[in-house]
């Protein structure tokens, strides 16, 4: 528990950066833009308007997600996280559409580009801490499973990408002198800013609407195939619901029916530890017991240590993804 409130508190901390280095490189940008009435420089200046709006709701998100539960909240409140990643990626995909509207209109009326060598300079310098910043979030993000890092670090790097592109038009544009250059150039990094607030948006929606988590899910069940115990007779029935940064996991366990409430309890205790020391230590399990059936008898493999089988064992089954995120048992048919 002190570990996970750690965790949070460094997460809080680093969002704080991230929003004010956010604001720092927002005002240098919009410096840079009324200095050359670049459309390339506009681009950068209003996503890092995006930037630090949903920082700033993102630091909310972080600091709500960090509070205990409540009688309110069983689960605590990491959903917010998701909120907030869905506002990120909404204004991302607005910002998009704004800067390719207006560039497609400074096509046909073009604006002249003035003092592009200070405007290059500071989106030089602008891009570089961007990229830094982004890079230490996301991975801080992936360790901490914090869906609002991750999201926020992703959208400073492709921030990052986008100014190395434009950095690049605009040096065409002050070798050239060719004005068409820079609406062009914005327009292609709208695109992408387009596509980053999408895939953004794609990623939280589907995790408030708790779309299963397949690559996770096949980790476990390989795990679980790889450490089974003779009383695990078959597990099915596995669920991963998220909330933010905790992951809860339900399933049924199928144990034998003779067992009594402390030997099935000693079982699923096993498997929640097995679960943890693998996958995640801050893992939640909700795990059902299931007594065995006769139809059981043949996929299990307490051969010498069971003296009620009513079928002779037939082979061991692995057990399948497929199965045992359905609500059905394994079996040998």
């Amino acid at each position: 528990m002190i570990g996970k409130l750690r965790n949070k508190s460094e997460n809080v901390r680093l969002q704080i950066l991230v929003v004010a280095v956010g604001v720092l490189l927002l005002l240098a940008k919009f410096v840079a833009f009324f200095l050359t009435n670049s459309n390339a420089i506009l681009t950068d200046a209003l996503e890092s308007i995006i930037n630090v709006v949903a920082g700033g709701f993102s630091l909310y998100s972080l600091i709500l997600s960090a509070l205990p539960r409540d009688e309110n909240h069983p689960y605590g409140h990491g959903k917010i996280e998701f909120i907030a990643a869905t506002l990120e990626g909404s204004l991302i995909l607005v910002a998009g559409g704004i800067i390719i509207i207006k560039s497609i209109y400074n096509l046909v009326e073009p604006v002249p580009l003035q003092q592009l060598d200070i405007g290059i300079l500071l989106i030089a310098v602008s891009g570089v801490i961007n990229y830094i910043v982004g890079y230490v979030t996301t991975r801080r993000g992936k360790h901490a499973k914090s869906m609002v890092l991750t999201a926020g670090g992703k959208h400073l790097m492709s921030d990052a990408y986008s100014t190395a592109g434009i950095l690049l038009g605009l040096v065409l544009i002050y070798l050239t002198g060719q004005i068409w250059i820079d609406s062009v150039v914005a327009i292609l990094f709208g695109v992408i800013i387009c596509v980053t607030g999408y895939r953004i948006l794609r990623s939280s929606v589907a995790g408030i609407m708790d779309e299963a988590d397949y690559e996770l899910l096949k980790d476990i069940v390989q795990v679980l195939n790889e450490n089974r115990r003779e009383n695990w007779i078959d597990i099915h029935n596995l669920r991963v619901i998220k909330y933010g940064a905790t992951l809860h996991i339900d399933c049924h366990l199928t144990v034998p029916w003779y067992l009594n409430v402390l030997e099935a309890h000693d079982e699923v205790e096993a498997v929640g530890k097995v679960v943890r020391e693998k996958i995640d230590p801050s893992i939640e399990l909700f795990i059902h017991t299931d007594p065995c059936i006769e139809p059981s008898c043949s996929i299990c493999t307490k051969l010498d240590s069971c003296d009620v089988r009513r079928h002779p064992f037939k082979a061991r089954v692995e057990w399948e993804f497929e199965k045992v995120i359905a609500d059905r048992k394994h079996t040998l048919d």
